[in-house]
């Protein structure tokens, strides 16, 4: 308020009562932030009166005696002598008064604006606050439970996961060289590689079945482990099925069946998305895994992975061996041959 400014500077001595029958004491009493400051003769702040609460008691008689309003009792007088100090206080609760908001048409305009401001809320804020807080919530268990349920659905149009015994012990000796979650090979799909809520990833046979060595599929599985980092796999359920999905898992943590079946149907046609390559490689260079054979997989004349190409974390050095030669041909063997 431009009339506070004005009066920052301003100081006057008054009389002040802190109770109707208490003995009166000389005060200063000067102009704070939106607050009358009353202070003892040594400027010890002894009170503060709100300037938006602040009424007179005798308008327009000198000395002034001002008390805050709703309590008569606790006064302070000024003296004629203090008429500039008086003009100030009457001049800035004028200002306050004039702020007041006035019923009626801004009333009604009011209304309509908070209804419009909540329906905004409604519309736009709580959707994404509610799937945020149900992500926030949902315990790694659940997530594990919620992966598992989109597994089966998924095997439901692919076929089952391969399960060859001594395939699939040759994968999990892969899973724990990776740092991964756990890995499915499966034997039909659409895509290359997908990631589940709770770490889950799955990978074509093609992967292991069509290449002469594990670094392919290893690539895959770290790409697919860098995008559920970058951006979890639960919020984009809840995202691309709804939030009558976030409110169903955050009430009864759990969610229907043709929820999942919608959501495994999404994720076996809709186009893949690429980590971005400093993130994969940082991830490559993690556990020590060639980035070169996983982008030509992925691009074999290298145009559009050519960073992957050239910042090979283990250019120039020996690999190291991601599976034994008997490991690898019992993963390749998985799905029966």
């Amino acid at each position: 308020m431009t009339a506070l400014k004005k009066y920052a500077r301003l100081e006057a001595t008054g009389l002040w009562r802190a109770a109707e029958g208490d003995q009166r004491r000389e005060v200063v009493v000067s102009v704070g932030d939106a607050t009358l400051i009353i202070s003892d003769m040594r400027d010890q702040p002894i009170t503060h009166w709100s300037l938006a609460a602040l009424q007179r008691a005798n308008p327009g008689k000198r000395p002034a005696i001002f008390h805050p309003d709703g309590d008569p009792g606790e006064t302070l007088e000024l003296d004629a002598s203090e008429a500039e100090m008086i003009e100030a206080i009457e001049t800035l609760r004028r200002a306050v008064e004039r702020a007041r908001p006035r019923p009626g048409r801004l009333r009604g305009l009011g209304v309509v604006v908070s209804s419009l401001a909540v329906a905004a809320l409604a519309v736009f804020w709580l959707p994404g606050a509610l799937i945020s807080h149900t992500v926030s919530v949902v315990p790694d268990v659940k997530r594990t439970e919620i992966g598992n349920a989109l597994l089966e659905r998924i095997e439901r149009m692919t076929g089952p996961a391969c399960a060859d015994k001594a395939g699939v012990s040759a994968l999990q000796k892969l899973r724990a060289r990776l740092g991964t979650g756990p890995i499915s090979l499966m034997p039909g799909t659409v895509i290359t590689s997908l990631h589940l809520p709770g770490g889950r990833i799955l990978l074509d046979r093609a992967l292991v079945e069509d290449f002469e060595e594990p670094d392919v599929a290893a690539g895959f599985a770290l790409a697919e482990q860098t995008l559920a980092r970058n951006s979890d796999p639960l919020r984009d359920l809840l995202e691309t099925t709804g939030t009558r999905s976030g409110f169903q898992l955050l009430t009864t943590g759990t969610l229907k069946g043709e929820i999942l079946d919608r959501y495994a149907e999404v994720l076996l046609t809709r186009e893949r998305e690429m980590p971005d390559p400093d993130a994969l490689l940082a991830a490559f260079a993690a556990v020590s895994v060639r980035s070169a054979p996983y982008a030509l997989a992925r691009d074999i004349t290298g145009e559009d992975v050519l960073p992957l190409l050239e910042a090979d974390p283990m250019a120039g050095r020996d690999p190291v061996a991601l599976l034994s030669d008997a490991d690898w041909l019992r993963l390749q063997n998985i799905c029966g041959g």
